[in-house]
């Protein structure tokens, strides 16, 4: 590990099992789904699909013998198709990741790529800024935290 280069897939891959088995993933799951549902983006969308499949629905009868697998897949297609979607989703994320990623996410994820880099070497405290001198590569028995900023 300690030969890979910065941003190598095989670094990156190894860091990012290291998250999942940390349980991060998880956590930032919960912690959005826990608000998703409170926000204006979400409940728009939601009303949207709603109306959208309600729309949909009312031009067909109901009876008996209707396929309601191929109904519900093909309204499924529609909604797909219409964008909404995709649209609503970046909303959502915008009003419930965005605000956490910095706060929230970055420090907790900095920790533990820090800790798994160097077990033992890094304090919890992350480093004070040093001045940027942008290609150089950081000395010796620095953690990667402090190798940022330099």
């Amino acid at each position: 590990m300690a030969g890979l280069p910065p941003g190598d897939p095989q670094l990156v891959s190894m860091i990012v099992n290291h998250l999942k088995t940390q349980g991060l993933f998880d956590q930032f799951r919960r912690d959005c789904l826990a608000d998703v549902d409170t926000k204006p983006a979400y409940l728009n969308l939601k009303q949207r699909v709603d109306n959208f499949v309600s729309n949909h629905l009312s031009n067909h009868t109901w009876s008996p013998h209707l396929n309601k697998n191929q109904l519900r897949n093909n309204i499924r297609q529609l909604v797909l198709q219409s964008g909404m979607l995709e649209q609503g989703v970046d909303r959502i994320v915008a009003q419930v990741v965005d605000p956490k990623i910095n706060h929230i996410f970055r420090p907790q994820v900095e920790r533990v790529v820090r800790e798994f880099l160097s077990p033992g070497s890094c304090s919890e405290e992350p480093p004070a800024p040093l001045p940027s001198t942008e290609g150089e590569l950081p000395p010796d028995g620095l953690c990667w935290q402090q190798a940022l900023y330099f």
